[in-house]
């Protein structure tokens, strides 16, 4: 298994995954460190911090739970026309690392394509937003001690080693608002693992843990958050869908009468159960969130007002679950990324092909549709327009 047919889905169990651990509990899978070769390296992140610039807490230290102070690592540069930015400073960066601290890089997803489609093929499989964040650590000083984090996570060990203390949760599926916090953990862990180079981890949120390179060798990993779908967000959803009804978008009757208050409480009421009772509830609310995703969004630069009927044109959608559905007269309706299109259904084929995320040339949507080059780069006009496809190189 190559890098570049690296699939997080297979390693973790597919299916099986879903059934019987998501949620539920931790899984360990062991890997081979030749399968994530080019997904990212020490080379991918030197040049990251190279070409960019950052400022806390997207780059920041962290040792013994506490951020390590940019000033320690970083000097200020004022430019000519008085902005000023932290410049990197690699020989204290280094001494910072060799005194225990870790550095942390926010959403590296969006700025390495590899670990941008890692985070894809995620979002498209768990059917949730994805954010990954990348660790890099070289003593057995822990970065933020025994905590819990409120979102699942998907960890990929990349190079080196580092040891996982895991507790278990002490509060079910704590939330970032919550009423209250999770008890403190027990003394000794139920797991003290080793992630070596090739392997994953999958924790479910709310679980305590602690993490260290204390192996004798350094640690580079990416851990991959998974927002959480949760009955707080139905509940938001559904107020929202309970709109169309009169008696939901009326005033309460705060100063009525309490025969008058009764009523209206039992009208609310009648509507809220009408919707719980549906069988189809949870699929039509995760078909709207499918549909409002947040796309990864991306120029398509030299094309600035339409796509060109050029067969090697490369084309992908930026949304990772987009949904396709039979219109009304022949037609076929595309949701996503908050919005919808409507084509004549034999654009079909083509949308379809779209729609499993990787990239695909012009003239290969064309052919799978029975459509001219200039009709399909018409669809595709409208799609880059709309800002949930892309035109450009693989991602």
């Amino acid at each position: 298994m190559t890098a570049e047919h690296f699939s997080v889905v297979e390693r973790l169990g597919g299916d099986d995954f879903l059934a019987q651990t998501l949620g539920r509990s931790f899984k360990v899978a062991r890997g081979e460190a030749a399968s994530l070769a080019g997904l990212m390296s020490w080379d991918g992140l030197n040049a990251i911090l190279t070409h960019h610039r950052f400022e806390p807490p997207r780059f920041r230290l962290a040792a013994n739970g506490e951020q390590v102070p940019a000033h320690t690592y970083s000097r200020p540069i004022t430019t000519r026309r008085s902005t000023v930015w932290h410049q990197l400073q690699p020989s204290e960066l280094h001494k910072r690392l060799a005194e225990g601290a870790t550095l942390v890089l926010d959403a590296v997803d969006d700025l390495h394509p590899g670990i941008g489609s890692l985070a894809g093929q995620l979002e498209r499989w768990l059917r949730t937003g994805v954010q990954v964040n990348l660790y890099a650590s070289w003593t057995s000083i822990e970065g933020f001690g025994v905590h819990w984090d409120d979102h699942d996570v998907v960890v990929i060990q990349l190079d080196g080693a580092k040891r996982w203390r895991i507790y278990g949760p002490t509060r079910t599926v704590p939330m970032h608002r919550d009423v209250e916090m999770p008890e403190p953990p027990p003394d000794e862990p139920i797991a003290d693992l080793v992630l070596n180079a090739g392997d994953m981890l999958y924790l479910p949120r709310g679980w305590w843990h602690a993490v260290a390179a204390s192996e004798g060798q350094h640690s580079l990993h990416v851990t991959c958050g998974l927002q959480s779908t949760t009955g707080a967000d139905l509940v938001t959803w559904l107020s929202e869908v309970l709109r169309a009804h009169e008696a939901i978008r009326a005033d309460i009757p705060r100063f009525g009468t309490a025969e008058e208050q009764r009523v209206f409480l039992e009208t609310i009421g009648k509507l809220v159960a009408a919707e719980l009772e549906s069988a189809d509830l949870i699929t039509r609310f995760s078909a709207a969130r499918d549909a409002t995703e947040r796309a990864r969004l991306v120029p398509s630069l030299p094309y600035i007002t339409t796509a060109p009927p050029n067969a090697d044109l490369r084309v992908r959608l930026i949304t990772a679950r987009p949904a396709l559905a039979a219109g009304p007269e022949g037609t076929v309706r595309l949701t996503t990324g908050g919005e919808e299109w409507t084509f004549a259904a034999q654009a079909q084929p083509m949308l379809t092909l779209l729609a499993d995320g990787e990239s695909h040339r012009l003239a290969d949507l064309a052919q799978a549709a029975g459509i001219t080059l200039a009709q399909a780069a018409g669809v595709v006009t409208e799609l880059v327009d709309g800002q949930v496809a892309a035109i450009g190189g693989e991602r």
